[in-house]
């Protein structure tokens, strides 16, 4: 996929953000307190993409909500406005998802809200640290205009995840790499732009909505299009931790 400069009429893609999963790996941290809301450098870890969402543009984002899931909405209410009140592009109209303390999983929570999503969508996790990803519209310019069902952000493998997620061809095309596959892996970054047909046979039986309440993961899906050609990848090198569990989220405060 070229990325080119995006013309003035492109409007941005709605955006959804994870806030449901019970952040077992952060307790007792997240025993009273969702882990998006924790806070880096001062501000609730959901609040760093909200900020990036606003400067970008998109307009709405829909945020799912699970664990402890009332506080979310209480916290960030309907408008994100970080800017002046009389600013129009400053102003991030929140509309929220809500699953059960036990969420639906990744792919089971996209598909709850599915029908507030659109054609296509930027995803990303509210427990992600990422200060320096933008959202570019260019990006989503180019992948509306491509046959990819979706466009992950993969960065380089972190500590706790050395062996990585998937590869990355010359072409720009992410790979699902067999065992003993010697090429380099990268991880997910969990930031990603998404198609609304991933969420559709043959990629997935679950009706839009979700009304049965299946929980169901997002890789098996990737893994499906990935085999087909149809899954890009682009490498972040920008800041990127995933904060899962108090001694990162207590380095990222010290730094």
């Amino acid at each position: 996929m070229t990325v080119e400069a995006s013309a003035p009429s492109f409007v941005q893609p709605v955006a959804m953000l994870l806030a449901a999963g019970r952040g077992e790996r952060m307790r007792p941290l997240t025993d009273a307190t969702p882990k998006p809301l924790l806070k880096v450098q001062g501000r609730p870890l959901l609040q760093h993409h909200l900020q990036a969402l606003v400067a970008a543009r998109v307009p709405r984002a829909v945020i799912n909500t699970g664990w402890l899931g009332e506080q979310i909405p209480a916290y960030f209410g309907e408008v994100f406005a970080p800017r002046a009140a009389g600013d129009e592009h400053g102003r991030l109209p929140l509309a929220y998802s809500s699953e059960p303390a036990q969420a639906y999983e990744t792919a089971g929570g996209i598909s709850r809200a599915l029908p507030r999503l659109g054609d296509m969508f930027w995803l990303a996790a509210g427990d992600v640290y990422a200060p320096d990803f933008h959202f570019p519209a260019a990006a989503a310019q180019a992948f509306a205009q491509s046959d990819e069902l979706a466009r992950l952000w993969l960065v380089p493998n972190p500590a706790h995840n050395l062996r990585g997620d998937f590869g990355l061809s010359e072409d720009g095309k992410a790979l699902d790499l067999p065992e003993g596959d010697t090429r380099p892996r990268y991880t997910y970054s969990t930031i990603a732009l998404l198609k609304a047909q991933l969420f559709a046979q043959p990629w997935f039986d679950v009706e839009p909505g979700n009304p049965q309440g299946l929980r169901a993961p997002l890789a098996p899906l990737l893994r499906r299009a990935m085999a087909d050609g149809r899954v890009g990848a682009s490498l972040y090198t920008g800041r990127w931790v995933d904060v899962g569990t108090p001694e990162r989220l207590a380095q990222l405060n010290r730094d």
